[in-house]
This record gives C-alpha cells, sequence and structure tokens, in this order.
C-alpha cells in the first residue's frame, strides 16, 4: 500500500435556504429578461408589417428590418440607461433592487401590447430596457456574493444560463402562442414576471457580504461614491477594456439573436416555406438558446481551467467565425440554406456565451462597495454603442435591400476584442474582493 496519502474527495460548501432563494430570484429574474428580449425579436416581423401601415410607413422587407433595427436602438438605449441601477443597489441593497427591475420590465412590456403604432411600441421597448438592463448586474453579484467562495464561480455560470432559457421559453410560447394568436399576446406572456416580484418579496435577505461593508462604511456610502469609484486610478483601466469587451458581445447580439428569428423567416420564404415561418423562427429560438445554455455551463469550467481571457477568446473566436459564415455567406445560398443557418445558429449561440463570463468575472474584479456600479456601468455603456451599431445597421439594410451582409460586419468587433483581450486582468484563483 502505498504511503502518499488518499486525497478525500472535495466535499463542495452545503448552500443555506437563502442562498438558494437568492439564487432562484436571480436566475428567474434574468430567465424572464431573456425571454422578454427575445420575444421582440420573434415577433419583430409581424409586428412591423401591422405597425408600420398605422404609422404611415409601407411595411416593405427593407422598412420591416430597418424600423425593427431602430427599435432595436432605442431598446439599447434604455438598457444603457439602466446603469443607474448599480448605484442604486450598491447603496440600497441587491435584493431589493433586483425584484424593482424585475417589476420594472414586467410592466412595460405588457403595455407594448396595447401599441397602435410604430413609436409607442418603440417607447415601450425603450422604458422596458430600462429595466432589463439593471437585472444582470444586480443578480451576477447578488449570486456572488451570496455564495460560498467553493462555489462561487458555478453559480455564476449557473446564472446566466437563465437569460438563454427565456430564450427558450420564449421560442416555446411563441410556436404555441405567438403563430396562432399573433404577436400581442406575445407581450402579455413577456408581462408575467411581476408574479415573481410578488413570490420573491421578503423571502430574500441581502448577502452578509454586502450588510458588513455597508456597516464598515457608514456614512461615507453613497451612490455617487460608488459609481465614481469605478473610474479610480486602481479600476480605470479594467473599467475601460471591460467596457470595450462586453461592447464586442453586444455587437454579436444582432448575429447571435436579434437577427437569428428574422434572418430564418427571410430564408423560409425564399425556400417557399412562408406558412411554416413562425415555426421555424421557434426552432431557430430554441437552437440558438440550446447552444448558449451549453456554452454557460462550459464556461466556469473553462474558465477554471484555462482562466477568464482564454475562455472570453474562445467564444469571440467563435462568433467571428460564424457571424461571418452564417450571414455572409450562408444566407445567400438560396432555397438549400436554411438547414445549414440553422447549423450556425446553434454555433453562434455556443459562441455567445461570453456573456455567460462576465457573470462571475466582473464581480471578481471590484470590491463590494463599487461592484454593482463597475458591473453595470461597463455592461450597459455598451448599449448606446450597441444602439449606433443598431442605426448602421438599419443604414445598411436599406442600402442592401437585406440584412446579410451587413449584420456579417458587426464579426470586426470580436476581432478587436481578441486584439485586446490580453490585456484584460486576470483573476483566475483570486477570492472574491472584499
Amino acid at each position: 500500500m502505498s504511503d502518499r496519502a488518499i486525497a478525500a474527495p472535495r466535499i463542495k460548501t452545503a448552500l443555506t435556504p437563502n442562498q438558494k432563494r437568492s439564487f432562484w430570484a436571480a436566475w428567474g429574474g434574468w430567465t424572464l429578461d431573456g425571454m422578454d428580449s427575445f420575444i421582440y425579436a420573434l415577433i419583430l416581423a409581424p409586428a412591423m408589417r401591422e405597425l408600420l401601415p398605422k404609422s404611415g410607413i409601407a411595411a416593405s422587407p427593407a422598412n420591416v428590418f430597418s424600423y425593427g433595427a431602430i427599435l432595436f436602438a432605442l431598446f439599447m438605449v434604455g438598457w444603457g440607461l439602466a446603469l443607474f441601477w448599480g448605484p442604486v443597489a450598491d447603496r440600497f441593497g441587491r435584493s431589493r433592487t433586483l425584484l424593482l427591475t424585475i417589476l420594472w420590465f414586467s410592466v412595460f412590456t405588457l403595455l407594448a401590447a396595447t401599441s397602435q403604432g410604430v413609436w409607442s411600441l418603440a417607447f415601450y421597448r425603450l422604458m422596458a430596457g430600462i429595466g432589463i438592463g439593471g437585472e444582470w448586474a444586480i443578480g451576477a453579484s447578488l449570486v456572488s456574493e451570496s455564495w460560498p467562495e467553493d462555489r462561487r464561480v458555478m453559480g455564476g455560470g449557473l446564472m446566466h444560463t437563465g437569460y438563454y432559457f427565456g430564450f427558450f421559453l420564449a421560442a416555446l410560447a411563441n410556436y404555441f402562442i405567438g403563430s396562432n394568436y399573433g404577436w400581442r399576446l406575445m407581450f402579455v406572456v413577456g408581462g408575467s414576471p411581476a408574479l415573481l416580484v410578488a413570490y420573491f418579496y421578503n423571502r430574500i435577505h441581502e448577502p452578509e457580504r454586502w450588510q458588513q461593508r455597508k456597516r464598515a462604511l457608514g456614512a461615507t456610502s453613497s451612490m455617487n461614491s460608488a459609481f465614481l469609484a469605478c473610474f479610480q486610478p486602481e479600476y480605470r483601466r479594467r473599467t475601460i477594456l471591460n467596457s470595450i469587451y462586453i461592447l464586442a458581445s453586444i455587437a454579436g447580439l444582432w448575429a447571435g439573436s436579434a437577427y437569428v428569428p428574422a434572418a430564418v423567416t427571410e430564408l423560409a420564404r425564399n425556400s417557399g416555406r412562408a406558412a411554416d415561418a413562425a415555426k421555424l423562427a421557434s426552432w431557430a429560438g430554441a437552437i440558438l438558446a440550446v447552444g448558449t445554455i451549453l456554452g454557460a455551463l462550459l464556461s466556469p469550467i473553462l474558465a477554471e481551467w484555462l482562466g477568464r481571457r482564454v475562455t472570453l477568446g474562445i467564444f469571440f473566436a467563435t462568433m467571428l467565425i460564424f457571424i461571418v459564415v452564417a450571414f455572409g455567406y450562408v444566407f445567400y445560398m438560396g432555397p438549400g440554406a436554411l438547414p445549414w443557418f440553422l447549423v450556425c445558429t446553434f454555433l453562434l449561440g455556443v459562441g455567445g456565451a461570453s456573456f455567460a463570463v462576465y457573470s462571475f468575472w466582473l464581480p471578481e474584479q471590484y470590491r463590494t462597495e463599487c461592484r454593482v456600479s463597475a458591473f453595470a456601468f461597463t455592461t450597459n455603456v455598451g448599449r448606446f454603442g450597441g444602439a449606433l451599431i443598431s442605426l448602421a445597421l438599419a443604414a445598411g439594410i436599406q442600402n442592401y435591400g437585406t440584412l446579410g451582409k451587413p449584420v456579417a460586419v458587426t464579426a470586426l468587433f470580436f476581432a478587436l476584442g481578441l486584439l485586446l483581450l490580453p490585456f484584460a486582468e486576470e483573476t483566475k484563483g483570486k477570492g472574491l474582493p472584499v
């Protein structure tokens, strides 16, 4: 028998009831955020075809896609404005602010079902974006601070699967509801997250880590100090770089999720399957969601093995390749393009898991008193850039009369991200800062 001690199997720290509730609140909110976001992508074409004529605009294919891009831009502006939730959560607490963001986007999504023109829908999507944009930063920070250190990274990766599980729920709802009863009822379904607030109200408590830090800071704790801390010399460089990386991921949002249903709808029409277009778009959404959920589950494993930067680089490279292949080549293959486009959709889904890396990487880079402010700023400020990209796409779609080539160009942002990744802060093996 060897005299070398046999290592006992590692037993993960057990989760307390509050830690479990915190996770499910964050995961549930992020799931319903994802469902809400993807609902618009799924109903883009039918909603625009109904609302554009009511606003005095011809519902041509180019107008459907270009005005759809304008509404995406306004949604991104709303998401960008959500950066103010970060200082609110740092000052007043994670759980209460989380529930408020869920209630906010639920109400405005429900109101979107009443839209009588393209600009009323645009307003409701702008306002819904403000609520949706706050949930990720708060939820990811809540899980990171609540869960024990030996489970924290996996908790962040698991939490992020919720957004793409929401894609699956939206695709399922569109398959059974949207395709049969119309796009308005899809927004009614999207307004259901308000029920989650009622369920979790008073059931989750603030992380002990946040409570201790708030007591230690005392009167010096404020929304202003939390926000400004992100730009102090200690954090300035990483805040700027993180914002650029996330802008690259946001640029891929249009290829990896927002325009996939519209592209599949167009390919279905071109191949003589117009009657099945809504259901095929739903299948595409489900395929995309499965790919991203698998990528999100892999992300913490890869990050603990290869490091955060290399893991993010793998997802960036995947998106770079398959945005170009899917929208620059396959989209123009003709009647036989649809099956190959769906294959690319799955791989775009896997690459879209770059967002999952941020869920555990960003909290590792900032202290408790400014964690959500930094997370909210870096993940939301890029949405303004995303809005400009969407407007550029609208112009490109009008110019080309198609969405393929303009969307393919967004792959350049991932090339920029790959060039800058060596300068990122590597946090592998480091604990969550106090």
